[in-house]
């Protein structure tokens, strides 16, 4: 027979009351030893038998949490909700529902049980809810509500989900997850949302609009790129100028004739992590129906060696007009965002361009999985997305984005290289990509019409090791970071 659990999170010094249960704390606290009451947050204590066949999860908030405030207390919150929710989880199927106490932080709570919750296989014993053939949603195997449900919970919800379908994106293996594939899924997942508009362009629609860098990347493989928009009218004048986010879809990325080594390649399923991020971030807003406009761009398609493919030394004009010459064909990334960059900031006139990208492993190197590195024109746009990162611990740091670098992609026959070489890698891939964002150069005693951003996240693309409140795997960041940067610009 299932049972129900009840997960509560308990400060140390003072166990008080459960909102999400007529449990009282304090009483099952203080059975425990002195022994096993380490204050170290995230440390679950199960119960059984309380109420029947219930079992409860007592989770240690740690010690000093009443001090505690602000960004540092939400992010306390998250660990041991997430703690809790995997001790729970760990029981299998005998325990099918739990009542989470979320009275602590309604949205961190939200956030952290619907990411612990989450965990990717395509084994087929049991039946795994992410299998492609599979009719309709599989239910879930561990329900969880809140003691009471408040609109800080449901958008709670509705963060992490939004995150979890850019983790299902990026870990689908590249068979599975083409680029046309990727533009079913996203008209799917969008599907009856208000104010929004789902676009998908092919290739032959891109050669018009004269995006050969773009179309230069899918020459090497046999199935057919796609370029997807996608429109959120949902600030009180449709007409207003938006935010534009611009995602690289690269599905798969052997490298090119630039071949990557062998070990771990399949890793580079994962690629179009900034198209994951970006189209599930735009879920998320039309979700809670934010008012504000908001459009998205994403180029995608595979880089493959074929007969066809870039070779090193190949020089094509990008849709802006400028040469660009093709050092390493592993440097792809660039390429597919220049010509979106361009469109996104030309055509559709933003206030504000941020594009996000799996784009070097120098950025890896860097920053590692705990921080994605920025690059921006703008210093009070850098202060918006930094105050988001924190709040959501979905952090983001600063990098240089400084002309000095321009030597290393300037030097070539073209207009630009797209390799500077090793030394300073991330930055020269930024300073590249700047070429080609409208609008962000300051005239005389006056602002930029555009801020722009650029997300490096090939560290923060996959966790190696667990956290409290996520598995190892795809990370779906930075959903929540951009989701809580438009929803505090729309306020």
């Amino acid at each position: 027979m299932s049972s129900k659990a009840h997960i509560i999170p308990v400060d140390p010094k003072n166990p008080g009351l459960s909102a999400a249960s007529n449990l009282n704390p304090a009483v099952l606290w203080a059975t425990l030893p002195p022994t096993q009451k380490p204050a170290k947050v995230g440390t679950s204590h199960l119960f059984y038998g309380t109420g029947g066949n219930d079992v409860t999860a007592l989770v240690s908030l740690g010690e000093g949490f009443e001090t505690k405030q602000g960004d540092a207390r939400r992010e306390i919150i998250r660990k041991a909700v997430g703690s809790g929710v995997k001790s729970v989880k760990g029981l299998g199927d005998g325990v099918s529902e739990a009542i989470l106490d979320a009275s602590t932080d309604p949205h961190a709570a939200a956030v952290a049980a619907h990411l612990a919750l989450y965990k990717f296989t395509l084994k087929t014993s049991p039946p795994s809810v992410f299998d492609p053939r599979a009719k309709g949603p599989a239910p879930e195997k561990l329900k969880i509500s809140p003691g009471a449900h408040t609109f800080d919970w449901e958008r709670g919800v509705v963060y992490a989900k939004a995150q979890n379908l850019a983790r299902t994106l990026m870990e689908l293996p590249a068979n599975i997850m083409t680029p046309t594939a990727f533009t079913e899924r996203v008209k799917e997942e969008l599907k009856g949302l208000a104010n929004v508009e789902v676009i998908v362009r092919d290739e032959a629609w891109a050669a018009e609009k004269g995006m050969r860098t773009f179309l230069s990347v899918t020459k090497g493989t046999s199935e057919p790129a796609k370029f997807l928009e996608i429109h959120y009218k949902g600030g009180p004048n449709p007409d207003a100028q938006p935010i534009a986010f611009v995602g690289k879809g690269i599905t798969f990325d052997s490298g090119g004739i630039s071949l990557k080594p062998s070990a771990g390649m399949k890793l580079m399923r994962g690629d179009m992590g900034g198209a994951a991020a970006v189209v599930s971030s735009m879920l998320a807003i039309a979700q809670l129906k934010l008012p504000v406009n908001v459009v998205a761009f994403t180029p995608l398609c595979e880089n493959l060696p074929g007969p066809s493919a870039n070779k090193p030394g190949d020089v094509i004009y990008a849709m802006n007009g400028k040469s660009v010459e093709i050092d390493n064909t592993d440097a792809e990334g660039r390429l597919v965002l220049a010509d979106a960059l361009y469109y996104a900031s030309t055509e559709f006139k933003p206030h504000t361009v941020i594009d996000v990208a799996t784009l070097t492993g120098a950025m890896d190197i860097a920053l590692g999985e705990i921080f994605t590195g920025v690059f921006t024109t703008s210093d009070e746009l850098w202060q918006q997305l930094h105050a988001a990162g924190e709040s959501e611990y979905d952090r983001f740091w600063r990098l240089p984005l400084d002309e000095d670098f321009g030597p290393q992609i300037y030097s070539s026959n073209a207009d630009l290289c797209n390799s500077g070489g090793k030394p300073g890698g991330a930055c020269t891939a930024a300073l590249f990509l700047k070429a080609f964002v409208n609008g962000i150069e300051s005239k005389e005693g006056e602002q930029a019409a555009v801020r722009w951003a650029h997300l490096d996240i090939a560290g923060t693309m996959e966790f190696t090791r667990p956290t409290p409140y996520q598995e190892t795997g795809m990370t779906g960041r930075p959903v929540r970071a951009l989701v809580e940067f438009v929803r505090r610009l729309s306020q």
